[in-house]
């Protein structure tokens, strides 16, 4: 497994391809499709972000509420279809990954190459096991979306797959 350090560097995507197994350890941010609704009205408006995006990672999650002693409950990834209609904007003001489930647009291939980035995968119903790799979470923005709110995770040996790398090979698409 390639271990990689958050936030993304060109240097760090450039040698990761569709496939390879990686360990994220670092700081991510979570935002669903409320969240990134809202954030593209910020952008049109031309307000800051809640969050810097240069070299940033979105995770594409809504956690169920944490146990007592837990930092976070269940953090499965979602569908990421869903946030297609945003994440080239986003690739635009210095995204550089997201990681959620499922296959991606056409479009967001082609902002992926464009803006030298990278999708990672995670295994849907591994919530439980993915839990157990964010050591921290931190409200960043709109607390009142619950569990679409934007968080900042701190995040140790979290297990996934790249899904499109920066040449837009698809994992989707291997044989």
């Amino acid at each position: 497994m390639k271990k990689v350090s958050l936030p993304l560097s060109d240097e760090v995507i450039s040698f990761l391809h569709a496939g390879d197994a990686v360990l994220l350890s670092g700081t991510m941010y979570t935002a669903r499709d409320a969240a990134h609704k809202r954030l593209h009205e910020m952008m049109a408006k031309g307000e800051k972000l809640p969050f810097d995006l240069d070299g940033a990672l979105i995770y594409y999650v809504g956690p169920t509420p944490a146990q007592p002693g837990q930092v976070i409950g269940s953090a499965g990834p979602t569908t990421s279809g869903r946030m297609d209609a945003y994440t080239p904007e986003l690739l635009e003001h210095g995204l550089k990954g997201m990681l959620g489930k499922g296959r991606r647009s056409e479009a967001v291939k082609q902002a992926v190459v464009k803006h030298h980035a990278v999708y990672f995968v995670a295994c849907g119903g591994a919530g439980a096991l993915i839990s157990h790799s964010i050591v921290k979470r931190e409200m960043v923005a709109f607390p009142e979306l619950l569990a679409e709110a934007v968080t900042r995770l701190e995040v140790k040996d979290l297990p996934c797959f790249v899904g499109i790398d920066c040449e837009g090979k698809d994992i989707y698409d291997l044989r």
